[in-house]
């Protein structure tokens, strides 16, 4: 742990336009974020979601879809 130089490589996180992430929020690698989504605040994101998707908790889950 000690050694900087060294380092895992991760898997990208996609934000998609238009997307609202609450305070405290964790989005995990690999994770993909379709338009328009909120994410509660606190919540640990560890799947991909699609557009329109209202999610929150720990682990995030789809709790609506956003009408707009």
């Amino acid at each position: 742990l000690e050694n900087y130089e060294e380092w895992t490589p991760a898997k990208p996180i996609y934000i998609n336009k238009n997307v609202w992430i609450g305070a405290n929020s964790v989005i995990l690698p690999g994770v993909n974020l379709g338009s328009n989504c909120i994410v509660g605040a606190g919540s640990v994101v560890t799947k991909s979601f699609e557009e329109n998707s209202v999610i929150a908790g720990v682990p995030a889950r789809l709790i609506g879809k956003n009408k707009y």
